[in-house]
């Protein structure tokens, strides 16, 4: 208990350490600055302000909408990417003439920047919620494909032989051997996909929304308000963290490498 308790204390220590110095750079950098004439201006980017236009936007209801609106969109882009990359990476790991075939193309595309399929994601989608969707997909789908490959080519043969050897139906194949054995693994491709698709969805919230945090960062860039500019990257910063942090504990409390 005594070791668990200094183990908490000290990530907590380092936590809040590691954030003190990151405030300490961000307030000295804006203050050097703003003794220039010319960069006077940067002032409005310092911490104070920064956390006072949080505080005054989380009153006015902006960022709560900002987050609702990205939020819907990041999830369900996340949803079809890992309804399309689980399934073709079981497919890409069970079958070697499937994955000779698609490793070409799959590797061609997947180099492709998910931002490079904007003017087609507005062509062929009829709102900009559908496009921005499809690119956070289209983002997202690649490490949960590779990663699910990867961990089933990992999974040893002679599991399936039993399997099979006790009657084992394919449904049953999928749901008990192949799932809980790349669960890991897929977790951890969501974890990377998470990260892609994040910043993905910030630059593609620049044009044609009216709502979200990459429009919310735009319309304060066009209005001069640096200061709720800065709030938001606090925001995107801080909501990427608790989102790969709630990835990392799926992760831990779900890997059969401890158990």
């Amino acid at each position: 208990m005594g070791s668990r308790f200094a183990g908490l204390s000290y990530s907590a220590s380092t936590f809040v350490a590691g954030l003190a110095i990151l405030l300490g750079l961000w307030w000295f950098s804006t203050w050097a600055l703003s003794l220039s004439p010319s960069t006077s201006q940067f002032a409005s980017f310092g911490p104070g302000p920064a956390f006072k236009a949080t505080w005054m936007m989380l009153e006015n209801g902006h960022i709560q909408k900002a987050v609702w609106s990205s939020s819907y969109r990041l999830g369900a882009g996340l949803v079809i990417a890992i309804a399309v990359g689980v399934p073709i990476g079981i497919l890409i790991g069970r079958s070697r003439r499937f994955r000779e075939l698609s490793n070409s193309p799959f590797q061609l595309m997947r180099m492709i920047s998910p931002l490079s399929w904007e003017p087609i994601a507005v062509i062929v989608f009829a709102g900009w919620d559908a496009a921005i969707i499809f690119l956070v997909a289209i983002a997202a789908v690649w490490p949960i494909m590779f990663a699910t490959a990867a961990g089933l080519a990992k999974v040893d043969p002679s599991w399936f032989k039993v399997a099979r050897n006790l009657g084992a139906s394919p449904r049953q194949m999928v749901t008990e051997i192949i799932i809980p054995a790349i669960a890991f693994d897929v977790l951890t491709g969501i974890r990377l996909a998470l990260g892609v698709a994040w910043m993905v969805l910030v630059p593609a919230e620049f044009l044609g929304v009216r709502s979200g945090l990459g429009y919310t960062i735009e319309d304060a860039r066009e209005s001069l308000e640096y200061d709720h500019l800065m709030a938001m990257l606090v925001v995107i910063g801080a909501m990427g963290y608790a989102l790969d942090s709630a990835c990392l504990t799926l992760i831990k409390r779900y890997s059969w490498h401890k158990q």
